[in-house]
């Protein structure tokens, strides 16, 4: 498991659905299996960097907020 703060899993989960969005559509998105991005929201995968960039850009976010280095949106 990464050294990631445990809130990215939250954030990340809590970003999808504020977007009204199922983890097959995120999913999609980054070019993955719906079942990947589960275990990505579970903490049962690490998440790599460049699908960090593309759901921060996505969420209009920065990835030091996905992964809780700040909680400045």
């Amino acid at each position: 498991m990464s050294n990631i703060d445990r809130g990215e899993h939250v954030r990340l989960r809590d970003l999808r659905e504020d977007s009204d969005l199922t983890q097959s559509q995120v999913a999609e998105l980054l070019n993955v299996k719906q079942n990947t991005y589960s275990q990505y929201e579970n903490e049962k995968r690490e998440i790599p960097i460049c699908s960090l960039w593309k759901l921060a850009d996505f969420y209009s976010t920065s990835v030091d907020y996905l992964i809780g280095r700040t909680s400045q949106r």
